[in-house]
């Protein structure tokens, strides 16, 4: 086993001190630790996966997840073993970790999805029901099996606990005032979901804690609101269910991410992945404006290296903006292939000339869609813009 240095050292207790922190939040501490951004993505996945090797040694794994609520990613060190007392650690007793279990058991209980109970049922939590044939009908007679702890867990107490139990990430309170799981256990509580037979999400294949469910009340299909932005914000995609056919009731927002539909591939099925996006391209040196004139529809995206301003239209819609490839700095268009080159380094690859051809049309759905957040997120610089 390889020893790591300091700088692994660093990240991992910026995550063990701090708990879960968003991918952004993650990334820059990775950024000014090791000062290194000319090949920051690899770099950046080449430290978790020597990080992780060591930390298999002692059951631990580095992790990256979703907040099933609004999407964002994090990442956090989670322990492997199973054991869900050790997964709340010493610091929550006995009755607590009950309490805290049955909050969760009634959330991914529920049929619709929705992710959350209300604060006067998480209240009313039982935690006699923790014990085993503690809720049942027969139980009644063994009521002596509850102990006293259980028995005596009262009111305020829940009251508190559920307090802290937010306030450390376990439980969250969403926008409606409900609660809800929170960061710390959708990372550590992964397998747990899986053996308690929570219906996954049919794109990720993570736990559907926080999903849409299919109409037909006889299908268990569930899709994250973030993953059926991927799946059906295509205009061609088809918006059924991807397990009994039954249309999907889901409305587009204006702010999604949409291809033109003349630069959509022709022949995609109703159940395959959305079709792929424009193909973008890097302008050879010597080539003039010229050269791009009178050119078909917008599906390229020419960039000329000294300038590295762009003489196509490929549009990205974003939440507030329309941004158009060529208002973009040269700085970004770097970070755009960086991106591009996270999942898919062949398709950045230098020719003869010392410049990169960059092919987008095999690009996967993920790495599409965080050059789209990537885009979206900028404001376009005016001045690089050619007329």
């Amino acid at each position: 086993m390889s020893s790591l240095s300091w700088r692994h050292h660093t990240l991992i207790q910026s995550l063990l001190s701090r708990g879960p922190l968003k991918e952004s939040e993650f990334r820059s501490i990775f950024t000014k630790i090791t000062a290194n951004r000319s090949d920051n993505d690899r770099l950046f996945h080449d430290y978790l996966k020597k990080i992780n090797s060591c930390l298999a040694y002692v059951q631990f794994e580095l992790r990256a997840f979703r907040n099933q609520y609004d999407g964002t990613v994090y990442y956090g060190v989670v322990n492997n073993v199973a054991d869900e007392q050790s997964k709340l650690g010493t610091k929550y007793t006995v009755p607590q970790i009950a309490f805290y279990k049955g909050i969760i058991e009634a959330i991914i209980q529920d049929d619709t999805a929705k992710g959350s109970i209300t604060n006067i049922d998480a209240l009313n939590t039982r935690l006699e029901n923790q014990v085993p044939n503690g809720g049942g009908p027969e139980s009644q007679g063994v009521s002596s099996q509850v102990p006293a702890a259980f028995r005596n867990f009262s009111l305020s107490q829940k009251e508190r606990t559920l307090d802290e139990l937010v306030r450390d990430k376990w439980l969250c309170a969403t926008s409606d005032g409900r609660i809800g799981l929170g960061v710390r256990s959708f990372l550590d509580l992964r397998s747990w979901f899986r053996s308690n037979d929570v219906p996954a999400c049919d794109v990720c294949n993570e736990a559907g804690v926080k999903a849409d469910p299919c109409s037909n009340g006889s299908c268990s299909v569930r899709i994250h609101n973030y993953c059926l932005t991927r799946k059906f914000s295509q205009r061609k995609a088809e918006r059924i269910c991807p397990g009994c056919g039954t249309q999907w009731d889901y409305t587009v927002p204006k702010s999604e991410f949409v291809v033109h539909e003349e630069e959509l591939q022709n022949g995609n099925s109703q159940n395959e992945p959305p079709p792929e996006p424009p193909r973008r391209k890097k302008q050879r040196r010597g080539r003039t404006e010229d050269d791009t004139s009178g050119s078909g529809p917008s599906q390229t995206c020419t960039v000329k290296s000294e300038t590295r301003t762009t003489r196509r239209s490929s549009r990205l819609v974003g939440a507030s903006q329309r941004h158009v490839l060529q208002d973009l700095a040269e700085e970004h268009l770097y970070e755009i292939l960086q991106i591009v080159a996270k999942r898919n380094p062949k398709l950045t690859t230098p020719d003869g000339d010392g410049e990169i051809e960059l092919d987008v049309s095999a690009l996967d759905s993920e790495s599409m869609w965080d050059l789209h957040d990537f885009v979206r997120n900028l404001k376009p610089k005016q001045d690089n813009k050619v007329t």
